[in-house]
């Protein structure tokens, strides 16, 4: 279990604006990582070191961005300013994640810039949007040279530490572990929530700009 990405949703003046002053703060150029047609989504994909990325998602004036519980967390927190919506971790069996949550995962699929098709499961949106502190959980359906974290690598720019308002025993009952550090690449700094739990900022390190919290 790891860390895969965090996600960004769009601002009110869209994805690409969004991305633009992301990009000036971290000084990494996104790439355009494609359609979700089975959400109603698009994304810019920003690699960061140690096979992390960052996504700017926006939902699109689609159905399945109405429908989809993917597409409906990212139109909700757009509506709300934008800003993060979510974090993803990736994982090798899916079958005891679908066990513990009672469900079953559902397919995911973009075409990025590369012309290269990516296939995925993921699980536990319907999770987030219920308590945003929580991560969804993903299953590449390729090897890793394929992750999008691999396109355009960039090593200058690591993920270090998620601030989240939430309960860290909360946490490690979603992810059916009690590891004292069940993410171990990265910090997880904890507040208790005001209002609602989530993610209230991201900490990153830099080679152009040093440590940078957005």
């Amino acid at each position: 279990m790891k860390l895969d990405h965090v996600s960004f949703a769009s601002e009110p003046d869209g994805y690409k604006a969004t991305a633009e002053r992301i990009s000036e703060k971290l000084g990494v150029v996104p790439y355009d990582g494609g359609v979700h047609p089975r959400f109603g989504t698009r994304n810019l994909i920003f690699p960061l070191a140690n096979g992390h990325y960052l996504e700017v998602v926006e939902a699109l004036e689609h159905p399945a961005a109405l429908s989809t519980p993917f597409g409906q967390a990212v139109r909700a927190r757009s509506e709300l300013g934008g800003g993060w919506m979510g974090w993803c971790v990736s994982v090798d069996d899916l079958a005891a994640v679908e066990t513990r949550l009672e469900r079953k995962a559902v397919d995911g699929n973009r075409t990025p810039e590369s012309g290269l098709e990516l296939r995925w499961l993921q699980i536990g949106v319907k999770g987030l949007i219920a308590d945003p502190q929580l991560p969804f959980f993903i299953k590449w359906s390729a090897d890793s040279s394929q992750h999008p974290s691999s396109y355009k690598t960039n090593g200058d720019v690591a993920l270090d530490t998620l601030q989240i308002a939430g309960d860290r025993d909360r946490l490690r009952d979603w992810l059916g572990t009690q590891d004292p550090k069940p993410i171990p690449e990265i910090h997880i700094d904890w507040s208790a929530p005001h209002g609602t739990p989530g993610i209230m900022s991201i900490s990153f390190e830099t080679a152009k700009n040093g440590p940078v919290i957005i």
